[in-house]
């Protein structure tokens, strides 16, 4: 879904939790010309590395950043997708 290199078409962050959404153009099989997809993931520091990564295992106190952007995700596809344009960067703030 998300090839290495590619960037996502909007990324909502909130603290060190972020979600990324990519566009994909549907062959011509697919009912929906444009289909989304949708990574969230959150950066920690590794101590014994001393760098930063990324992981998609959160503690209950990530939970609250979690939902603030997946729901900014989710209305930035619902609005592209009802407006009728994939990219729609107007219509999300």
């Amino acid at each position: 879904m998300t090839e290495q290199g590619n960037k996502p078409i909007k990324e909502f962050r909130a603290g060190t939790i972020r979600a990324a959404i990519w566009r994909q153009e549907a062959d011509g099989q697919q009912r929906m010309p444009v289909r989304f997809s949708m990574k969230i993931v959150k950066r920690v520091f590794d101590e014994t590395a001393k760098d930063w990564r990324t992981t998609d295992y959160f503690f209950p106190n990530d939970l609250p950043r979690l939902c603030l952007v997946a729901g900014r995700a989710f209305e930035y596809i619902a609005l592209s997708e009802s407006e009728g344009d994939s990219e729609c960067p107007a219509v999300v703030r």
